[in-house]
């Protein structure tokens, strides 16, 4: 094969199969390259899988790729890789053009599922599909089951659904069977419909381990499952209360 493709584990397994040999490794690319490099991420896995390959195959070159990288992880990057060639976008240059970014104030927490269903999604039902962010697992519950219940075709994925359910839901949502998903961050990344128009921020990202700090980088990735392929796009951001005005 001349394009290998898979995660740390599914290459550390062919390796160990035969199936794969580094010595003939001439590029490695790691996409999403803030995630594989996090502390807290997969970074322990991604310098062992580096290592590894200069050792065997000392002329293969690295890329990292991401549309996001904080300062944290830039730093620890050029210690990997000190004499790495940069090239980076301006920050200001990230939120693309084509996506209009909105903030719709609730009343209140209790009352963004009315205003989801009587003043957003009323209005978008003939221009394609949306996804909707919510911040965990029992909230994209939660809302599913209103949704359901209120007479919407939806779906919803979440990172305690098991692979083959999570990829029947993906599927369906590609084939057009529903245009309403519910997602948490684990759909936040690497996820591409063309026919996705708007996302809404039911919940503002913010940082796990602070969560009266904004994650910026999760914005960005949220917001940019609309807009894809140069298509225009929207997303709608959900506010309600002084915490969520401050988001």
């Amino acid at each position: 094969h001349q394009i290998v493709i898979g995660t740390h584990g599914r290459i550390k397994i062919w390796v160990r199969k035969g199936m794969l040999a580094f010595s003939r490794m001439r590029v490695m690319a790691f996409d999403e390259a803030d995630e594989m490099l996090k502390a807290d991420g997969f970074a322990d896995d991604s310098l062992r899988l580096m290592k590894e390959i200069k050792k065997q195959s000392p002329a293969c070159q690295v890329l990292l790729f991401s549309a996001t990288f904080n300062d944290r992880v830039k730093r620890f990057a050029m210690k990997v890789l000190p004499d790495a060639n940069q090239v980076f976008l301006p920050k200001e240059a990230l939120s693309l053009d084509v996506i209009k970014q909105c903030r719709v104030e609730c009343p209140s927490p209790e009352e963004k599922v009315q205003v989801l269903t009587e003043m957003v999604l009323p209005n978008c039902e003939n221009l394609g599909q949306t996804i909707v962010f919510v911040k965990s697992r029992s909230s994209a519950t939660q809302l599913h089951s209103k949704l359901v219940s209120d007479g919407y075709t939806v779906t919803s994925i979440h990172g305690e659904m098991g692979n083959a359910e999570r990829d029947r839901v993906v599927q369906e949502f590609r084939d057009g069977v529903t245009k309403l998903l519910i997602a948490t961050d684990v759909l936040a990344r690497g996820f591409d419909v063309s026919q996705v128009t708007l996302v809404v921020n039911f919940d503002i990202p913010t940082e796990w381990h602070a969560p009266e700090t904004p994650a910026y980088e999760t914005y960005l990735h949220r917001i940019g499952r609309s807009g894809r392929f140069g298509r225009r796009g929207a997303a709608f951001n959900f506010s309600a209360g002084p915490h969520e005005e401050d988001l």
